[in-house]
């Protein structure tokens, strides 16, 4: 029989254990040992059936068992100093402490999925699970950040195959009274709640649950509340479901409803308001809109004004060099969700379409961008890798016409991972016993040193040691996972008996787990079947290989890559050799990661913004394989790791492309990866594997850290965002907003209209200066509103300048009878060979954060120019 409703039932823990349950709601235990370690000892069967979730532990623990519990003095012991050192760790100064720099007050970090803990699935890959690591992070080091995001009570779909091997998605239920929740209250203890008007008159109305990332509130809103209709109660049912629409409305929930979240629970807890707003990609772009319109209700500001004042303190991070990945919606149903029948009414809609649309060469008019959005309504932006903000300023060049790609105004921040959640116990034992726990646990959060040479002192044979046993580990967990899935495949025990002899713990291990979009190349492997079943059962340098992977539930051309690989892995002859894994998700991922020894990576250079999988296999211990994009571009040496070479002419034929690099990858296997694995020195190991495994942990591991990440936002982006906030008063944010729109209105007026210089002939000395003198036009503007700039370089043989540096030359005197002023300053020679300089126009005004801001800039027209340039000699 079916119940017709279900509640949680929660245990009632006898006084001395009442410790568990702040355990337990703290979500550090999903990084920390010491408390895991504690929660295994209540039960460990009951640990393990559990998931290793202490909420859903102690709702099944018996009693009996708590009541003896409460009488262990050891047990107490235990618990005390677990419950101390959370304690010590959420009020205890940390690096963000320990700042000299004005430091933002707080920072509202949004995004769409957030991948904590397995127990908490809220997450569906890279994306998600970074915006975890980055909270997880920011509590290490004291950062006062708080999350914000959605939670949907079927989460992302979980995986099985048919017996085909076709994907199959099903989605549980998640109550989130048994989840490591808690229920934001108000004073007088009802639900605290938010709510979006929708059109025709309908509400949208959302709970706030809060879930304790350490120091960091996590604020997750859910809308299947009483209060709503079915449709309403259905917004947040699934992460990256439903149709146009849906989306829509989660967007705006997570954007508008998260800071009226952040209002509610600042008011609520006393927490500071936040100086800084940080959008992890265009989901959450909505989050301005609402910060105008408190602006405009509340400070009396217009809309200009306000839109200024909301720059000043917004980060935008763009994730995807893909523009399929970015979400786009149709003008009319986002003009339908806003103005006077629907949200926000006191905004002109006109202003909100005018904030997303694509008006740039090559875009499409009708249509809201939500990455476009976000870069307009934040002052500042990155990508997660150097190569991906150069692919970010090229994709969005075009909100910055007349600025060469390099000079539009985003940056990057390389991704990086929470060494606590992706190192294998194991392999920090290994450090804590060379160096201590304390600086083991330091070095993986805090971070800061460029290279890990204790490293060097750990033995050959440890290293080797480790390296095995965590790859027996895998072993015996794949056996488990596959046996499973052949179950629910269909198949019975008996037809099961080969799975005992899947995988060698000694034979090299190669890992590939990633979403299954088609750029990702989840079959570049299988390009020469034959060549891979030669290395695959190689008699004396075989390889073997871990596949996991989900497909979007929408992507039929994921789910047929999926099919093609399972199909390949159900074959009797290989399938001890490679299998494929799902329901890929992080308690998989925690095995996989340190019990590879090569981690195989080979999407299409270059869209893939960073790839994070390889870094927290490197932290294990484990070499990276990859092609040579995102981080892997970025850090790659020959000293830990191979690059696989690329195909990247644009004239390249796909098929031809996939061919050449598939070609590459089994050459590098072949001939340098296994070699070098199975060769023994004197000491029968393999030495220059250790080496490279060394050189990985000793190089890699510091740069790969999300502390390092945090610490990087805190310094590069936060805190200039928190003092542009803080300068935004609301006179200098009406100053600026007036200054903007004279600008604009007069830049027709500015020319370049002569230029010169002391150089008489073409050719000059290194080191020698020249002098510029510039005739310009200003129109209705002066010199206060501009800065003329001399440009220069070497030139190309179009007369292109590459790796510019730019001068500002000074007005002399005052304009004279046809209004013109002149500029003048020194040009120094400084690089040699065929060089040329040019001259620009750009606005100036001390609260702007880049000379492109405005997208304005007038260079000299090609009668007035000089020529090429100065060849150097």
């Amino acid at each position: 029989m079916k119940a017709i409703r279900r509640f949680t039932v929660r245990p009632v823990l006898p006084e001395p254990l009442r410790p568990l349950s702040d355990l337990a709601r703290n979500l550090r235990w999903s990084w920390h040992a010491e408390t895991r370690d504690l929660f295994q000892s209540v039960d460990p069967e009951r640990w393990a059936a559990s998931g290793q979730d202490p909420v859903r532990l102690l709702g099944s623990v018996p009693p009996g068992r708590l009541a003896e519990l409460a009488e262990d003095r050891r047990f107490l012991r235990r618990l005390t100093a677990v419950a101390g050192d959370l304690n010590d760790y959420v009020t205890g100064e940390r690096w963000y402490q320990d700042q000299s720099a004005e430091l933002p007050a707080a920072v509202a970090y949004f995004s769409p999925e957030f991948g904590i803990t397995a127990a908490l699935p809220q997450y569906s890959g890279g994306l998600g699970i970074l915006a975890g690591d980055h909270l997880k992070a920011a509590s290490d080091l004291g950062v006062p950040l708080i999350g914000v995001g959605l939670l949907y009570r079927h989460g992302y779909f979980r995986q099985t195959l048919s017996r085909d091997g076709w994907q199959q998605e099903h989605y549980p239920v998640l109550d989130p009274n048994e989840l490591p929740l808690t229920l934001l209250k108000e004073t007088d203890g009802t639900p605290a709640q938010v709510s979006l008007a929708l059109p025709g008159g309908k509400s949208l109305h959302a709970r706030i649950w809060l879930a304790q990332v350490g120091r960091v509130p996590l604020l997750m809103l859910d809308s299947d509340v009483e209060e709503n209709d079915l449709g309403e109660r259905g917004v947040t049912d699934r992460l990256y479901g439903g149709g146009s629409e849906h989306r829509l409305l989660q967007e705006m929930l997570l954007g508008i409803g998260g800071v009226r979240a952040v209002r509610t629970y600042c008011r609520l807890t006393g927490h500071p308001a936040p100086e800084v707003f940080h959008t992890n990609e265009g989901h959450a772009g909505f989050l301005g809109l609402e910060r105008i319109a408190e602006l405009h209700t509340e400070g009396g500001l217009d809309f200009d004004s306000a839109l200024e004042a909301v720059r000043a303190g917004t980060v935008f991070t763009t994730h995807t060099p893909v523009p399929a990945g970015i979400d786009r919606f149709d003008r009319e149903l986002v003009a339908h969700h806003f103005g006077p029948d629907a949200e926000l009414p006191g905004i002109d809609v006109e202003r909100i379409l005018q904030l997303g649309m694509e008006t740039y060469p090559g875009g499409e008019p009708n249509l809201f961008n939500m990455a476009v959005m976000g870069l307009r309504l934040g002052q500042r932006a990155n990508g997660v890798s150097l190569l991906h903000g150069n692919v970010s300023r090229e994709m969005f060049s075009g909100l910055w016409p007349g600025f060469d790609p390099d000079e539009v105004p985003i940056t990057s921040v390389t991704n990086g991972v929470h060494a606590p959640t992706w190192v294998a116990p194991e392999v920090f034992r290994l450090g804590a016993r060379q160096i201590g726990a304390q600086r083991t646990e330091d070095a993986m959060t805090v971070g800061g040193s460029d290279r890990w040479d204790a490293v060097a002192e750990i033995p050959d044979q440890d290293i080797w040691d480790l390296r095995r046993n965590l790859r027996e580990q895998l072993v015996t967990e794949v056996r488990d996972r596959l046996r499973t899935s052949w179950r629910q495949r269909g198949a019975a025990t008996a037809e099961l008996g080969w799975i005992d002899g899947v995988l060698d713990p000694d034979v090299l291990t190669i890992g590939f787990a990633r979403r299954v979009p088609s750029y990702k190349r989840l079959t570049l492997m299988l390009r020469d079947r034959d060549r891979l079943m030669d290395l695959l059962l190689h008699p004396e340098r075989p390889v073997q290989i871990v596949v996991a992977g989900k497909a979007h539930p929408a992507d039929d051309g994921g789910k047929r890559l999926v099919q093609e690989l399972v199909r390949f892995s159900d074959d009797p002859r290989v399938r001890h050799r490679i299998v494929f894994l799902p329901d890929y998700g992080m308690a998989m991922a925690q095995k996989l990661y340190p019990g590879c020894d090569i981690w195989l990576n080979n999407p299409l250079r270059p869209l893939e913004a960073c790839g994070t999988s390889g870094m927290k296999a490197a932290l294990n211990g484990c070499l990276n394989l990859s092609v040579l994009d995102g981080w892997w571009d970025e850090w790659f040496q020959p000293d830990f790791g191979w690059a696989i070479p690329t195909a990247d002419g644009t004239g390249t034929d796909p098929d031809h492309r996939d061919d050449i690099e598939a070609a590459a990858l089994y050459d590098l296997l072949e001939q340098r990866v296994t070699p070098r694995f199975y060769e023994r020195g004197q000491a029968g190991l393999p030495d220059r594997w250790i080496e490279m495994v060394r050189q990985t942990l000793t190089l890699l591991g510091p740069k790969v850290l999300a502390g390092r990440m945090v610490r990087e936002y805190v310094e590069r982006l936060y805190t200039p965002a928190a003092h542009a906030h803080r300068a935004m008063t609301p006179d200098a944010a009406r100053e600026l907003a007036g200054w903007k729109a004279r600008v604009r209105s007069a830049w027709h007026g500015v020319t370049v209209d002569h230029v010169e210089t002391s150089a008489a002939t073409p050719t000059a000395e290194l080191g020698s200066t020249l002098s510029l003198r510039v005739r310009v036009g200003l129109g209705e503007l002066g010199p206060d509103d501009v800065e003329v700039q001399a440009v220069s370089g070497r030139v190309d043989s179009e007369d292109r300048i590459a790796d510019a540096s730019t001068v500002p030359l000074k007005p002399v005197g005052s304009p004279d009878a046809e209004g013109r002023w002149v500029y003048e300053g020194p040009l120094s020679l400084d690089r040699t060979g065929p060089y040329g300089y040019t001259v620009r126009i750009l606005p100036a005004h001390r609260l702007l954060a880049s000379g492109a801001e405005l997208g304005l800039v007038v260079v000299p027209s090609e009668d007035v120019g000089e020529g090429a340039g100065v060849l150097m000699r």
